[in-house]
């Protein structure tokens, strides 16, 4: 069967290629080992914020003698068997949605393992009879996406040591909880867990939680996880687990001192990352062109094998799912044969759905006087935002850094409620090269969260009115 195009891998990379390429008049098939939507549709993205939703009612039933209702101990009636039933169905609804576009734009699925013969030629071993189907093509796509890491031989067993798949699956509640690595997947279910009332226990080898982060962002964050109750090791390194009468016993090392700590847990669940599905496929024979675990393109997509293209996490940008998606957009108008505009890596959102939400893009503070930047930093508290007040959730901040000398916002960091939502007012504005004068200048509505940022920026100008 010859195609225009062939897709491995119907993640969000994957499949808004495939549709995206069917709208352009190519003749497309995708080939999924397991289910359409990838990792993040069915056991990342989407069904961990179907989780985060239910702890978020539960968080908010907990106070709500606050708002003028007689308050009950909800935690008592917490059923984890239908908090994570509704993930599943939240997951399996929007499969099904993925399914609906691959039949409404004449996309042809097969569901098996792929792997590369030769220049043009793909081999799927079929998942429902194990035959083997060869599919042909002179353009192929590979976005295979990633796995979670495993650490130092502490094999995901599903048991005692579980990771994110075996989370979104756990028919109870533990006890307690080591969470090992405080990225954004373990600071969600961190915050998840906690929210139930599991003893958690939060493990990261860097100095601070979510690293990647600006340091008063995380240092922010550890503030009220801590008074959450959720105990942290950071620059710590988890030397073993020994699983003895059911019990975990988890020993970490500190990378200052060297003293051995020895944490006993019901569950230890590994969330240091991911690593690129590319095993497998035959790109050695290919003569493809890897470089530490990633497939190397150029800034369309390109590999050094003419035909071939890579997205998504197999590829060294940022694992994130709206990424995946724009570096399918682009990849397809290439080879359609428009021109599309290079994204600009500098300018991609990072967001953490934790209670509180962190939303960042651009330069830390830190990386901007690195570069050697003279910067001016504005800070806006929600603490002093009527609207924050009214919905009783001041907790928070919201940061930017601005470039001195020609007035370019270099970075934004904000921690606090609906932040993943005002971060995109940033994206925007950094897009089209905004000053601060121009956000200034355009008129907030009042009272809002986003007016927060306005302020934010006013700070970093000397012009707020709250100093």
């Amino acid at each position: 069967m010859n195609f225009d195009i062939i897709i491995i891998g119907s993640g969000p990379a994957g499949y808004i290629a495939a549709i995206k390429a069917s709208k352009l008049g190519f003749k497309t098939a995708i080939v999924e080992k397991n289910d359409l939507g990838g990792i993040c549709l069915n056991w990342g993205c989407i069904p961990t914020k179907s989780l985060l939703k239910s702890v978020e009612i539960l968080n908010f039933l907990n106070k709500s003698e606050e708002y003028g209702f007689r308050q009950h101990n909800f935690k008592d009636f917490i059923d984890i068997s239908k908090i994570i039933s509704r993930s599943r169905y939240v997951a399996n609804t929007m499969n099904q949605g993925v399914d609906y576009l691959m039949k409404k734009n004449n996309i042809r699925v097969f569901f098996g393992t792929a792997s590369f013969i030769n220049k043009y030629q793909v081999d799927i071993i079929l998942k429902k009879n194990n035959n083997i189907k060869k599919i042909y093509s002179k353009n192929i796509v590979i976005a295979t996406g990633g796995s979670s890491k495993i650490l130092h031989g502490i094999v995901n067993n599903g048991i005692n040591i579980i990771d994110y798949k075996n989370a979104l699956s756990l028919k109870y509640k533990p006890k307690t909880i080591i969470i090992i690595g405080a990225g954004a997947i373990g600071i969600e279910f961190a915050y998840f867990y906690a929210s139930l009332g599991v003893i958690v226990t939060l493990i990261e080898y860097q100095p601070n939680i979510l690293p990647n982060e600006d340091i008063d962002i995380s240092l922010y964050l550890e503030s009220m996880f801590k008074k959450r109750g959720i105990k942290i090791f950071t620059s710590s390194k988890v030397e073993s687990v020994e699983f003895v009468n059911n019990v975990n016993y988890v020993y970490i090392k500190n990378n200052i001192n060297g003293l051995i700590h020895k944490i006993e847990s019901e569950l230890v669940f590994t969330a240091i990352g991911t690593l690129p599905n590319i095993s497998n496929l035959g790109l050695e024979g290919l003569g493809i062109n890897i470089h530490s675990n990633f497939i190397n393109v150029d800034n369309m997509y390109q590999t050094n094998v003419q035909g071939y293209y890579a997205i998504g996490d197999v590829i060294n940008t940022p694992a994130l799912a709206h990424v995946a998606s724009s570096e399918a957009g682009v990849c397809i108008d290439y080879i359609k044969g428009l021109d599309p505009v290079p994204i600009n890596y500098s300018n991609i959102p990072s967001c953490v759905y934790s209670k509180p939400e962190v939303a960042s893009v651009g330069y830390t503070e830190h990386q901007a006087i690195k570069l050697g930047y003279d910067v001016k930093i504005g800070k806006f508290p929600f603490i002093y935002s009527g609207k924050a007040n009214a919905d009783g959730d001041t907790d928070g901040f919201i940061k930017v850094i601005f470039d001195s000398k020609y007035d370019e916002w270099l970075g934004c960091h904000m921690i606090g409620n609906h932040v993943t939502e005002i971060i995109s007012e940033v994206i925007v504005a950094r897009n089209l090269e905004a000053t601060g004068m121009d956000i200034l200048n355009s008129v907030h509505p009042h009272p809002t969260l986003s007016e927060c940022l306005m302020e934010a920026v006013a700070d970093a100008y000397s012009l707020s009115m709250n100093k």
